[in-house]
């Protein structure tokens, strides 16, 4: 009767979630504990079962000679999570470096970012309270090819720090805990599935990776469909 290694991720309801601190324990006598990302190991044998326990509470017995790949046996558990995704250190990370890099970007190209096309404006002189031309900004005015780069840089500082924010929220660490994808299939994805700047901007977070989880399914569904066309060569 050889051992055997069970190992995989429970998450609450969402599928998305991870729950951490279950339980998982083995009629055999083995138990372990789902970590930070509610990954968890066990060893036990074919003819044990698990049963995973959260708050007391445990779920049905899964006999270990029923479980097809042992090496990915996820569980969604018949709960919420309120504090929702607390546990995903890797975002947490991301958020704030991409704050302060944002931050610092903007520091660095102010005048960039701070630049407005130049036009006529008057100027009243205190001591005689005439009206004339403020001759700084008029000679700005034909200053034509300066104003078009600097408007050219403005711009392009503008979509490139909106490409990072995206990048941020659309990252291979999340993705890949989401979507189970690796290797060439993972960045594949990346590139069919890229969300827009509007949608990284304004999805909650659940909302994002509900779309992470949903654009997975078709993208595997896709996948399966192309593997399985009959060669016609």
């Amino acid at each position: 009767m050889g051992q055997l290694t069970i190992s995989g991720n429970v998450f609450d309801s969402t599928g998305i979630i991870p729950v951490v601190n279950v339980l998982v324990k083995s009629t055999g006598g083995t138990q372990a504990i789902t970590d930070s990302t509610g990954h968890y190991e066990i060893v036990t044998t074919d003819k044990d079962s698990l049963t995973f326990i959260y708050n007391n509470k445990p779920t049905a017995r899964y006999a270990v000679r029923q479980i097809k790949n042992i090496g990915s046996f996820d569980l969604a558990l018949h709960i919420r999570i309120t504090e929702k995704f607390k546990t995903l250190k890797e975002v947490k990370i991301y958020t704030r470096n991409y704050r302060q890099d944002s931050i610092e970007n903007r520091l660095f190209y102010s005048k960039k970012f701070n630049f407005d096309k130049p036009g006529i404006s008057s100027s009243i002189n205190p001591g005689s309270g005439a009206v004339g031309l403020d001759l700084g900004e008029f000679i700005n005015i034909f200053r034509f090819r300066r104003n078009k780069q600097i408007q050219k840089m403005q711009v392009r500082l503008l979509e490139e720090e909106q490409e990072n924010y995206i990048k941020y929220r659309f990252n291979k660490i999340a993705v890949k805990r989401i979507t189970r994808l690796e290797g060439a299939e993972l960045d594949n994805f990346m590139v069919l599935y890229r969300p827009d700047f509007d949608f990284a901007q304004t999805a909650t977070t659940v909302a994002f990776y509900q779309y992470i989880l949903n654009a997975s399914y078709q993208f595997k569904k896709e996948q399966l469909i192309r593997n399985n066309k009959p060669n016609r060569n």
